[in-house]
């Protein structure tokens, strides 16, 4: 696992605190003089900064290590209770939320079906579940952090935003951010779902030691997350990762986007559902999936037949494009069937990840489940806070000369 390296420089303190927390979230406990090794800090740097992530609650001191004569050095830890988050995934008819300590417990979660998902009938709505996450976990408003909203994509891309089932209508050109904030007297944090997912893997999941890995999200469409060396990337417009509108079938199945062939018409839950609709198996909701797996339905097994033949040749591309450590799956679709996908895909096609020496699969099934969205969300505004940022300080930097 690579470390984070700090800089002494003034300019860069946030930078610095962030690298501090990030080392303790992975390290920890870790003793002042360890988090100085991995980081190029000094020792003072250490001390001030660790100073004042205790003032803040955001570290604690643990025990002491017994290594060797002398004192034991006192470890420090990430304080769960420091601060807390709140996750809300926003789907075309449901609503999920979470609320979220520092160390990632889930203290209270809500789910509820949505009649309407323009802004006008999702706000209440999302005002509503965070009232009622808080009372649950009995968490004052004043020690939420901020909140995450995740939401399928893509962003203000026209011909693609608010077409089909898998897109949230009256959101075009509407700055979610500003409207969600104000509506939750929070600060917002908005991503795509896919996205959000990847941070809750990285954060909580089997991607927690992993820092360039995919996520190929299965939410009602299909979507793909990307952290490249341990950040998420959003592309220019946030709509990085839209892979379930990438043509694998030329001139096949028509997909309301206005292209035919999509992958998502062949690997998502919208496209299950479908498949084994026209063979007069109804499904109504993910779980109902993991009954018809039980019971060994055949229209089931012939689905993710052919959901394995179209993604195959999709892991090799994003493989060779983005030479990941591993590539996660994971989202809506029961952890039996995410199994089932990634044994059918077997054997995998040549790319550049088929070497000897791989510390990980070139497949991974995702382990936050179908939590994954809320709690993507809600590892947002903490992704923000520990995680280190340094083209951020690069550009603060760069504001701060030209003043």
């Amino acid at each position: 696992m690579m470390s984070h390296f700090g800089t002494n420089s003034e300019r860069t303190r946030d930078y610095n605190r962030r690298v501090v927390l990030e080392t303790v979230r992975l390290y920890g406990p870790i003793s002042r003089a360890d988090i100085a090794r991995r980081t190029a800090l000094t020792a003072q740097s250490v001390s001030n900064i660790t100073a004042e992530l205790r003032t803040a609650g955001l570290l604690k001191e643990g025990g002491r290590r017994r290594a060797g004569r002398g004192q034991p050095p006192v470890e420090m830890t990430v304080n769960p209770d420091g601060g807390f988050t709140v996750g809300l995934e926003l789907q075309p008819h449901s609503l999920v939320g979470a609320l979220v300590n520092l160390a990632g417990t889930v203290l209270a979660q809500v789910a509820s079906p949505l009649r309407a998902s323009t802004p006008a009938g999702a706000l209440p709505a999302l005002r509503m579940s965070v009232d009622d996450l808080l009372a649950q976990a009995g968490v004052d408003r004043r020690r939420i952090i901020g909140a995450g909203v995740v939401m399928p994509g893509p962003f203000g891309v026209e011909g693609l935003s608010s077409i089909g089932p898998t897109s949230l209508p009256g959101w075009t050109g509407v700055d979610a951010a500003t409207i969600l904030g104000q509506a939750l007297d929070l600060p917002v944090v908005v991503e795509n779902d896919a996205t959000a997912a990847a941070v809750g893997e990285r954060l909580h999941g089997v991607a927690r030691d992993l820092r360039h890995f995919a996520f190929l999200y299965f939410g009602t469409g299909l979507g793909l997350g990307l952290v490249l060396d341990g950040q998420p990337y959003k592309g220019a417009l946030g709509n990085a990762g839209e892979i379930g509108h990438v043509v694998v079938v030329p001139d096949g199945r028509p997909c309301p986007c206005g292209n035919a062939g999509c992958l998502e018409r062949y690997a998502s839950l919208h496209a299950a559902q479908e498949y084994l609709g026209d063979r007069g198996v109804l499904v109504s909701d993910p779980a109902a999936l993991g009954h018809l797996w039980d019971r060994g339905e055949p229209a089931l097994l012939d689905w993710l037949s052919e959901a394995a033949l179209r993604l195959r040749p999709v892991i090799q591309m994003l493989e060779n494009i983005f030479d990941p450590e591993c590539i996660v799956l994971g989202g809506a679709l029961p952890d039996p069937l995410l199994d089932r996908l990634i044994d059918l895909m077997h054997p995998l096609p040549r790319s550049v990840s088929r070497h000897p020496d791989r510390s990980v699969p070139r497949l991974l099934r995702g382990s936050t489940g179908r939590a994954t969205p809320a709690l993507g969300a809600a590892a947002l505004p903490v992704f923000q806070t520990v995680t280190p940022d340094f083209a951020m300080v690069a550009r603060e930097g760069a504001a701060a000369e030209s003043a």
